[in-house]
């Protein structure tokens, strides 16, 4: 059985004020432990989240990291830079790193490439736009962008797939429990024509407006893994109640 995953992302936002309230809530969430709980802060938060999370058993991730190593890369932060600062985890591949940042399956395969090399878990982002899926394109999609990365770079257990469809991100919209199924089923089948010895161990989360009203349901199917959560994840009562919702 794979213990199942919630891993929150606060994209741009916080406060070291704000980000303490929040975390009180989140280090005391009685499921800790029956649940993974990653939290992904700003990166000039993360020293100051890493050390309130210290001792807890929720772990600290980065939203994403260079594909460049250490050098004059003006604003990069590297996947070491992100190690050295106590993470376990970093986000790639997320839709607003494609469509706002430019950056192509090669780019997200190098990211992937530096973070293992750092020591660092991926949570792959993949999914596709509501033109995408409208065009009976959707699993093509997120299939093409699973394979640039997996068939690149060698995977292990360790890492994580998040399938986020675009047009369900920040809008409130939701794709179907059955929906996210069977996208995860089709994404877990495709991992084990390729890397069948991993194919069942590997976590499969779904992001795109999850919330606590919704979370149980999709937690309920037998490839969703968990979840990797946006808005929610910045509200202390949400965010705890989504862990909740993930104890079997």
């Amino acid at each position: 059985m794979r213990k199942k995953l919630i891993a929150g992302n606060w994209k741009s936002n916080g406060s070291l004020e704000r980000n303490a309230d929040l975390l009180d809530s989140i280090v005391g969430a009685k499921a800790l432990g029956s649940v993974d709980v990653v939290v992904c802060p700003p990166f000039p938060y993360l020293p100051s989240v890493g050390d309130a999370v210290s001792g807890s058993k929720v772990e600290l991730g980065a939203q994403n990291c260079s594909a460049t190593e250490e050098g004059a890369y003006t604003g990069e932060v590297s996947a070491r830079m992100c190690a050295d600062v106590k993470c376990s985890w970093v986000i790639l591949g997320h839709s607003e790193r494609r469509a706002l940042f430019a950056e192509s399956d090669d780019v997200i395969a190098c990211k992937v490439k530096r973070a293992i090399d750092s020591g660092l878990k991926p949570i792959l982002c993949i999914g596709e736009t509501l033109e995408e899926r409208e065009s009976g394109r959707a699993e093509e999609v997120a299939l093409k962008q699973l394979d640039a990365v997996f068939l690149s770079v060698q995977p292990d257990e360790s890492w994580v797939v998040a399938y986020e469809p675009v047009w369900a991100i920040g809008t409130g919209k939701t794709a179907s429990p059955n929906d996210a199924q069977s996208m995860h089923k089709a994404l877990r089948d495709n991992i084990r024509k390729h890397f069948p010895q991993i194919a069942d161990k590997i976590r499969i989360l779904y992001g795109g407006s999850v919330k606590s009203s919704n979370a149980k349901e999709l937690f309920s199917m037998p490839d969703v893994d968990g979840a990797l959560v946006g808005g929610a994840s910045l509200v202390s009562e949400e965010f705890v109640s989504i862990i909740e919702a993930a104890v079997e």
